[in-house]
This record gives structure tokens, C-alpha cells and sequence, in this order.
């Protein structure tokens, strides 16, 4: 993907060198530091077992998602974003110079697009950060990969994640790592049209299974808006981006992260779709760069 004449966003913060460990985590004050805890101690098995183990004995494992306090930063305080941190952040390595170019285009691609709907648009902020982290979710932590944080209104990224998209999933390229970019801006695209509230209140009223469901619905359109930023990107892609993307997206589906964590697949524990579901969805944005073609809660949208 060419986005090396791109801009670089300023709405950059950068927790990288901060200190997050020992009383970082707050597990009696949210369930999101628990899931963070298990997940860097005990990987995505250990956390895919925890959502097994609640939905059988009746619990909802959504509850532990986003949970989390109000401490944002070192000493509670907010990581700062502006133009000389998002210099020094962005200037720190090419990943992170990259995803900050693929961040101002995301900006400059869904800002018109929400004017033309009439809805009042704010960029989301991309925090950096390495291994350790703190968002307004609660922690952060790398081995649950990239986030939004509809608390803050914040991506939080270790761009080590990008490593891991190569060497663990076999999903390497430039698109690939856009793509992951691009789709939790489209998780900041579903806050804005309102769209992320009315599901969390219908998640707290559902059952587990019903509650996974919604969040599936969640994940695959947010694939799908990452494919509208592709679609209007087009003119900067490469031969073989497209591809990358897709197969990105089919390295991270639920079912294929449950057989290579456990062996076997729980459709019921599934919050982000099947690898076939991502692909689609991504797919349906790529090919026709309609927002409107997103609506992944229309009946049969999961099928």
C-alpha cells in the first residue's frame, strides 16, 4: 500500500517507555483487567476457556469486556495527543510511521462520509504502546492485540502485533496491518452513528449466547467498514493488497483461533465470526465501498 506521501495524523499519543506493571491491573474494579490478565498469562485458550466455563455454568463473559476503571494514563492522567508527541511517536520506527499515515486516511476518508450523512464526525485517537498499557477500558495488553476504546474513544496498538500477524498467523503485508487499523476505526465509526450504545444495551438484556451473537454482528461490520476504507483507497493499493487483507481476515476468525487454542470449536462462545464471515463482510466493503452495505444485523447477516 503507497501511503508514503501520506500525512501523518496528529491525533498520536504514545505510552511506549511508561511504566504499567505491578498495580496496573484493577481486578475488582472491571472485568476488562481480569481478561487482559488471563489472556497474558494463559494466552487466547486461557481466555477462550473463561468464556467456555461462564457460558456453561450461566455466566456472561461480555460482562468482562470493557470493563475497567477510569485510570487512563501514568498517575490517572490522560496520554496526552498533538502534534509534537504524535512527531516523536510516529518517528519512532516504520511501523509506527506507518500506522499513522494509514490513521490520517482513515480521518480524511470518514470524515466527508459521515458529513454526507449529517453526523457531527471526531477523529479517534491512536495510542502506541509496548506490552503494558493503561486505556479508559482498563489495561492493555499486547497478547489481546489491537483495541478501541469506546470509553476514550482511542485505538490502542502494539505495533509488535504486526510481527505477530506474519509470524503466528501468516498474514503478512503492509494491507494486512492497515486492515487491522481500519477496522477498529470502523469500531469509532459504529460509536458515532450510535450504533455501538444501542448494542451494548441490548447485550446487557440478552443471554450469553444472544449477547455473542450481537458482538459478532459488531465485529463483521466493523470488517465491513474497514473494507469501505479500502474501497476508497483503491487508487494507493498494490497488486497482491487486496489479497493480504482477506487473508488476514480469514487468519482471525473464531473458529480458526478455537481449533489452534483447543482443538475443537464453540460456535455459541463465538464474538467475532468465522474466518468465511470476516472475509465476507471485509469483502462486501472492498467490492462496493457503501456504508450502507454494512448492516450485518439484517436478518440472515450472520448466515
Amino acid at each position: 500500500m503507497r501511503l508514503d506521501d501520506y500525512r501523518e495524523s496528529d491525533n498520536v499519543g504514545d505510552q511506549r517507555g511508561e511504566n504499567f506493571g505491578g498495580g496496573g491491573f484493577n481486578l475488582a474494579g472491571g472485568g476488562g483487567g481480569l481478561l487482559f490478565l488471563i489472556a497474558s498469562r494463559f494466552g487466547i485458550g486461557g481466555v477462550l476457556l473463561l468464556f467456555l466455563l461462564m457460558f456453561l455454568f450461566g455466566g456472561n463473559p461480555l460482562s468482562l469486556v470493557g470493563g475497567g476503571g477510569s485510570q487512563v494514563g501514568s498517575g490517572g492522567q490522560q496520554t496526552q495527543v498533538g502534534h509534537a508527541v504524535a512527531q516523536k511517536a510516529c518517528g519512532a520506527d516504520a511501523a509506527s510511521a506507518f500506522s499513522c499515515r494509514v490513521l490520517a486516511s482513515a480521518e480524511d476518508t470518514w470524515g466527508p462520509i459521515m458529513q454526507q450523512q449529517g453526523v457531527k464526525f471526531f477523529p479517534a485517537d491512536l495510542i502506541f504502546y509496548a506490552g503494558n498499557g493503561m486505556s479508559g477500558c482498563g489495561a492493555a495488553q499486547s497478547a489481546m492485540g489491537p483495541f478501541y476504546c469506546p470509553t476514550d474513544n482511542r485505538i490502542y496498538l502494539d505495533t509488535e502485533f504486526f510481527r505477530e500477524l506474519d509470524t503466528r498467523f501468516h498474514a503478512a503485508g503492509d494491507f494486512a496491518q492497515a486492515y487491522v487499523i481500519a477496522h477498529e476505526y470502523g469500531h469509532h465509526i459504529q460509536y458515532l452513528l450510535g450504533i455501538a450504545d444501542k448494542v451494548r444495551a441490548q447485550q446487557e438484556q440478552a443471554s450469553s449466547t444472544q449477547g455473542n451473537a450481537l458482538q459478532v454482528r459488531m465485529e463483521l461490520q466493523a470488517d465491513c467498514f474497514a473494507g469501505v476504507w479500502g474501497n476508497r483507497n483503491k487508487d494507493r493499493l498494490d497488486p497482491g493488497d487486496i489479497e493480504e487483507g482477506l487473508r488476514a481476515a480469514n487468519a482471525i476468525g473464531d473458529d480458526t483461533l478455537q481449533k489452534e487454542a483447543q482443538g475443537r470449536v464453540v460456535p455459541d462462545s463465538f464474538t467475532h465470526g468465522t474466518s468465511a464471515q470476516r472475509v465476507e463482510w471485509l469483502k462486501k466493503g472492498l467490492d462496493s465501498g457503501d456504508p450502507a452495505q454494512c448492516d450485518t444485523f439484517a436478518a440472515g447477516a450472520d448466515a
